[in-house]
């Protein structure tokens, strides 16, 4: 693999916490990253050089958390052949429907695979179903992550059950 495996850009300071949930998951799958700002509309010219290296660079995924607009995934997505992950952060005025309905509704040829707003440790889990695919450790790793999930929600149906026996 590559120096770093996921490069994840924010488009600002204050999607930092929205993305510590994946970058917690990416520790945990032992899977690289690379974080950094850089704003589609602040520093576009940033941005074009990140998205049009980032496969000579050893990138196989690139995650974009953005607000409000949220271009930052689209323009990403404009300059690479690379899997883009968007993840709508949930700021301003609509509380992330704007960026939300703005990373899904890419033009023809410029896809980006959005998760639902401030869902970065989605966007963390499909990067990581995506590098699986050449990388057996990681699909090992996610196996055990649905069997503990399966495990949780067989273990709440018991819990229900016990519930309504109780009335």
């Amino acid at each position: 693999m590559g120096k770093h495996d996921v490069l994840i850009l924010l488009g600002s300071d204050s999607d930092l916490p929205v993305v510590k949930d994946a970058l917690d998951f990416f520790k945990g799958m032992d899977v690289s990253f690379k974080i950094d700002i850089s704003s589609a509309h602040r520093n576009p010219e940033k941005t074009m050089v990140y998205a049009k290296n980032a496969r000579n660079e050893g990138f196989r995924v690139i995650i974009a958390v953005a607000g409000m607009a949220a271009h930052l995934p689209g323009v990403i997505a404009s300059h690479t052949t690379l899997p883009v992950i968007g993840v709508p952060s949930g700021s301003g005025s609509l509380n992330g429907l704007d960026a939300l309905l703005s990373i899904v509704s890419m033009p023809k040829g410029i896809p980006v695979a959005t998760v639902g707003i401030n869902a970065a440790r989605n966007a963390a889990i499909l990067a990581c179903e995506i590098l699986s695919i050449k990388d057996e450790n990681i699909g090992e790793k996610l196996e055990k992550m649905k069997e503990e999930l399966r495990q949780q929600n067989d273990e709440s149906a018991i819990r229900i059950e016990q519930y309504l026996q109780d009335l």
